[in-house]
Parts: C-alpha cells; structure tokens; sequence
C-alpha cells in the first residue's frame, strides 16, 4: 500500500530538488496561468507549491480541483526560477510538478475565505472545522500546545506528580454554581462537575505527595465574564513545606521558562518586587477620580 506522503507540506527545501515525493492536504488556492495550474496545496505544516503543465498525466484532472478540497499529488520537485522565488513561506525556493492526483475528498464551496477577517464570529463558529484551517487559528493552537508542553516539562523537572483528580464528585462550597450530572444508578442523586480540584489537592498533601499539579478542566455555572468561561482550564498546582519565598521564587522560574521555550522572550530575573506600602503608594496616583452630579 502506498503512503499518503513522504513529506509535509512545510518540509520540502532546495536539497529535495530532484526528488520524487508524495504529498497530502487541503486545495489552499487554484491558479491557472496562460494554461498552466498552479495549486498551493496546505496542511498542517506549511504550503507547497504544486504545478501541472498541458503535458502532465494529471491536467484534466487538476482542472476540476476546487479550493478546500483534499487531494494527494505525486511529482518531481524542482527549484523554481530566481525571479518566482516566494521568500515569505519556508519552501519558497521549490515547487513540485505533478505526476499523479487522487482526489481524498471533495468539498463544497466554503462558506468563507480562510484569509477574509471580516467574516462574523456566529459563521466561523457555525463552521468550525474551516474556523480552524485558518492560519491565526492554528497559531495559537500550536502556541496553547507548545505552553502546557513547557509548563509540564518544568514542573517534571522540578518533582511534581502529575496526577489527575476525580471528575463527577459531590457539590463543593466554591464562589459559582454547580454543573450537575443525573446519576443512572442512584435515582434523584446528582453528580457535580468541579469548579476546581482543590479538595483533592488538598487530600494529596495529607497523604505526603507534596508536589502536584494537573492541567484541568474547571466548570462554573455562571454568567460569562471578560476574564472567565463556564468551561475552562487552569494549571492547578499544590506543594507542601514551603515558603512563601520558595513558592514565588519557583513559580517566577516556570513564567520564565514559559516565556522563553513558548514566546522567546526573556524576562528579568529575579522580578521586580514591590512591598506592600509601595503598592499602596502607587494606588493613590492611579485611582480614577470621582465626579458629582453638578460636574459632568
């Protein structure tokens, strides 16, 4: 059985010139130039550039390619010509003349243009999964990734257990209402989904793992606020004999961390602390001033 590809779309540079490979992904746009098809073909590594000639096995078939569709093309890649060199994507300096097309999966139009930014958040969301093709989408996707793979490795390396807590326990006295879960087994009982896993962290102390942190899932019934969802997730952490010193001097060296291995950007190190009198003192200069009736 033949693989569906030998390289990503993001993979192919001036060393693979001559190579014969096979690609795989998404139609990203169609060209066609004095008889010539060009096809940038996307996934989720990058775009190559695709061309098919009037001599090519496939051109009749490139014809009916439409945007979105998923295809696989088979074909030589050759360096493009100095004045066509594309220096804005990683493979620029290639392209890949098409030998053999097998169509994966066709597509209707798509409700949006994945470049158009003025299309509404009510059809983006409608149509998620073309939401998500979009290239800021898939930024910050990598970016959610690439943080809580760093977040991870550091509290690893620093003797957390990562350890998952229960998900359907019983209501807790937290600041929100519960989610509730109807039990199948014990009739009129519920399940409450948790705001936060802080009586079970909080029992992992008690029982001597004094490091522990767990990416998690959170649930609130509440009203949606600027700064919180009814479904979100939080890193959740608890450590045992500790100061409070120890805990900002750890935590400051995991934003760090965060910053350097997610964003490349390095912060101070130790960060700039303000005493308690100091913040009280700057508080006064930046309080908004208060108006009466008479003057507005």
């Amino acid at each position: 059985m033949h693989p569906f590809r030998t390289h990503t779309c993001g993979a192919l540079r001036k060393e693979n010139v001559g190579e014969t490979v096979k690609l795989s992904g998404w139609v990203n746009r169609k060209r066609d130039h004095s008889g010539v098809i060009f096809i940038d073909l996307r996934d989720h590594y990058g775009i190559t550039q695709v061309l098919c000639d009037p001599d090519s096995p496939v051109f009749n078939d490139v014809e009916k390619v439409r945007s979105e569709w998923c295809i696989r093309i088979d074909g030589a890649v050759k360096a493009r010509d100095p004045e066509l060199v594309n220096p804005k994507i990683p493979t620029g300096e290639v392209e890949v003349l098409g030998l053999e097309l097998e169509i994966l999966n066709r597509a209707e139009t798509p409700p949006f243009q994945l470049d158009d930014e003025d299309t509404s958040e009510e059809l983006r969301l409608r149509y998620r999964y073309i939401d998500l093709r979009r290239p800021v989408m898939l930024e910050r996707m990598v970016l959610r990734a690439q943080a809580t793979r760093t977040l991870r490795r550091y509290l690893d390396d620093q003797g957390f257990l990562d350890i998952e807590t229960p998900m359907l326990t019983k209501a807790t006295p937290e600041g929100a209402r519960d989610y509730l879960v109807p039990s199948r087994v014990h009739a009129g009982k519920f399940f409450a989904l948790p705001q936060s896993p802080q009586l079970f962290k909080q029992l992992l102390m008690m029982s001597g793992m004094d490091r522990y942190y767990q990416i998690v899932r959170c649930f609130r019934d509440e009203d949606l606020r600027a700064d919180r969802q009814p479904e979100f997730t939080q890193l959740d952490l608890e450590m045992s004999f500790m100061t409070e010193d120890d805990i900002m001097r750890l935590m400051e060296g995991m934003i760090r961390d965060l910053y350097d291995k997610a964003l490349g950007v390095q912060l101070s190190d130790p960060f700039p602390r303000m005493s308690y009198a100091e913040a009280m003192r700057s508080s006064r200069f930046l309080r908004v001033p208060t108006h009466r009736k008479s003057d507005v």
